[in-house]
C-alpha cells in the first residue's frame, strides 16, 4: 500500500497541495488529472521527495517518511521504492538504449557490467525494444525514447512507478505505443500513479481517476464513473473544456 497523509506544499504564499490524504492500492493504476497549476506534477514529485513536502507523511509498505523529520537515509530508501518516468525522457544522449537502462542497475543496485546489461536487455524486451538496444536516443522516435525511459524505471524494481505526462511530448501517432507498453506493465500488476492531460489515455489505462483542483481532490472514481454524469460540476466543466479545446463541439456529459 502507498499512502499520503496530510501532504502540504506551498510555493511562497501559494498553496499547491492542501493537506492531501490518499491511498493507492497495490497493483492499481491511478491517473491524476486537472487544469494547469492544479498541483498534479507537484503531488507526483512529493511522493518520492523530488519536491519535499512542507508537512505530511509518505508511506510505502513498512516505510514511513515524515516530511518534517526525514533524514537523507529516509529519502534514499523512499526513492529506492519508487521510480519516475518524465515527459521529456531525460536519456543520456551519448549512451545507447542498453547503456541508459543498465546505468542505474550498476550505480544504484551495484550489479556488474555483465549483470546489468543482461538485465537491461530483459527490460528493453519487456517494452518491445530488444532490437534497438544499440541505438542512441537520436536514432529513436519519441515513443521509443519514452519506452526506454520506462524500461530504465522498471529496472529499479519500484514498488510504485510514477509517470509524469508520459505522452505529452509525443506526436499523436506515437501515443499508442506508449499506451500499449503501460497497459502491458499494468497487466503484470505494477502499481502506477500517472499524471496526464490526455483523457483518452486515462480512460483506457486507469483503474481510478482523481480530479485535482487547487491542491485538493474534488472527484475520485473509476473511469466508467469519472467520465459519466455523476461527477461534480467542476469536473464536468473541466471535461467539457477539454473536449471543446480539441474541437469536439458535440461533447455532452
Amino acid at each position: 500500500m502507498i499512502g499520503l497523509d496530510k501532504i502540504e506544499k506551498r510555493f511562497c504564499d501559494r498553496v499547491i497541495l492542501d493537506g492531501l490524504s490518499l491511498e493507492f492500492a497495490a497493483g492499481e493504476v491511478t491517473a491524476i488529472v486537472g487544469s494547469s497549476g492544479a498541483g498534479k506534477s507537484t503531488l507526483l514529485r512529493c511522493i518520492d521527495f523530488l519536491e519535499r513536502p512542507d508537512r505530511g507523511r509518505v508511506v510505502i509498505g513498512d516505510l514511513t517518511v515524515d516530511a518534517e523529520r526525514a533524514s537523507k537515509r529516509d529519502v534514499l530508501e523512499l526513492r529506492r521504492r519508487t521510480a519516475m518516468v518524465f515527459q521529456q525522457f531525460h536519456l543520456f544522449s551519448r549512451k545507447t538504449a542498453l547503456e541508459n537502462v543498465a546505468e542505474g542497475l550498476r550505480v544504484v543496485r551495484g550489479l556488474s557490467r555483465r549483470e546489468a546489461e543482461a538485465e537491461a536487455r530483459q527490460h528493453l524486451d519487456r517494452v518491445g525494444l530488444a532490437s534497438h538496444a544499440g541505438h542512441y536516443p537520436a536514432q529513436l522516435s519519441g515513443g521509443q525514447q519514452q519506452r526506454v525511459g520506462i524500461a530504465r524505471a522498471l529496472a529499479m524494481r519500484p514498488e510504485v512507478l510514477l509517470l509524469d505526462e508520459p505522452t505529452s511530448a509525443l506526436d499523436p501517432e506515437l501515443v499508442g505505443e506508449v499506451l500499449a507498453t503501460v497497459r502491458g506493465i499494468a497487466a503484470d500488476g505494477q502499481t502506477m500513479v500517472i499524471v496526464s492531460h490526455e483523457m483518452n489515455f486515462v480512460r483506457q489505462i486507469a483503474d481510478r481517476v482523481l480530479f485535482l483542483e487547487h491542491g485538493r481532490v474534488l472527484d475520485d472514481a473509476p473511469p466508467e464513473q469519472f467520465f459519466g454524469p455523476k461527477v461534480g460540476e467542476r469536473t464536468r466543466e473541466f471535461l467539457r473544456e477539454y473536449h471543446l479545446a480539441r474541437g469536439n463541439v458535440d461533447y455532452q456529459i
